[in-house]
């Protein structure tokens, strides 16, 4: 039996992620480069919220700016890879029959969320893609859950990129930090989580908003960190690891995360 295509949870960052020589943007294109070339990638994303499950199916998905303010390049950027309407429905087929009604969207682009680190990660935008959404009002749990009914998916070569953020405060962001400056508050959430993923210790990584340090002031709402709980969910065995850490604008922490 071959090995899973893999489990790749990133902090997207902001969206100039896509422009900036910044670590973070280098060791996503690095890890691009490496990968194996998946049948298809699935990304759960952040920046799509819905009450229940909804599965991006859309054939050519535009690409959304979700963002307002930043340089007029991120605005002419386009990632064009293809939908994956028939992964979609796989996936969709697998959530509904785990207890998790999901239903297809074949209208929603993908958001910078989804497209930005593909765009690192896939630069030819040769490699089918589709988004999974987000609820953050049903928690953790829930999204390991679907995760979890996701994995089968990972068998037949299809990829699981969650991506959010290990630390989302914005408001506590510095617009101008020096490259490599970062808050110890954020790297004490950061490293919190760290040490809680390499124990694959669940329970407290559930339990993150009373356990971590400041948890409330780096994660004000939980939806950036819902991903991580997807790629837990959609592990196999074994413990994951941390293959990237950095940060942008002081408290925005960059960490990416490999599961097995």
């Amino acid at each position: 039996m071959s090995a899973p295509s893999p489990v790749l949870f990133v902090s997207h960052g902001a969206p100039t992620l896509a422009i900036a020589d910044v670590p973070a943007r280098r060791f996503l294109a690095d890890y691009g480069a490496r990968m194996p070339r998946p049948a298809a990638i699935a990304v759960v994303s952040a920046h799509w919220e819905t009450p229940r499950p909804r599965i991006g199916s859309a054939t050519e998905p535009s690409t959304i700016y979700d963002f307002g303010g930043f340089p007029e390049e991120l605005y002419r950027l386009r990632h064009d890879a293809p939908g994956a309407p028939d992964w979609a429905a796989e996936a969709t087929a697998a959530l509904t029959a785990g207890g998790l009604p999901a239903e297809m969207d074949e209208r929603r682009g993908r958001d910078h969320g989804a497209w930005v680190p593909l765009m690192l990660l896939d630069p030819a935008a040769r490699i089918p893609a589709f988004q999974v959404s987000v609820q953050p009002h049903l928690g953790p749990a829930h999204m390991e859950r679907v995760g979890h009914l996701l994995a089968p998916l990972r068998r037949k070569g299809v990829m699981i990129l969650a991506s959010g953020s290990i630390t989302h405060n914005l408001r506590a962001l510095h617009w101008n930090a020096a490259d490599g400056e970062e808050d110890e508050s954020a790297r004490a959430f950061a490293d919190w989580i760290d040490d809680a993923v390499a124990r694959d210790d669940r329970a407290a990584l559930r339990d993150y908003r009373r356990r971590a340090p400041d948890a409330a002031f780096h994660h004000p709402t939980e939806e950036h960190l819902l991903p991580l709980f997807a790629a837990l969910g959609a592990a196999e065995a074994g413990k994951g690891r941390r293959v990237h850490a950095s940060a942008t604008f002081g408290n925005l922490a960059m960490d990416a995360y490999e599961f097995p």
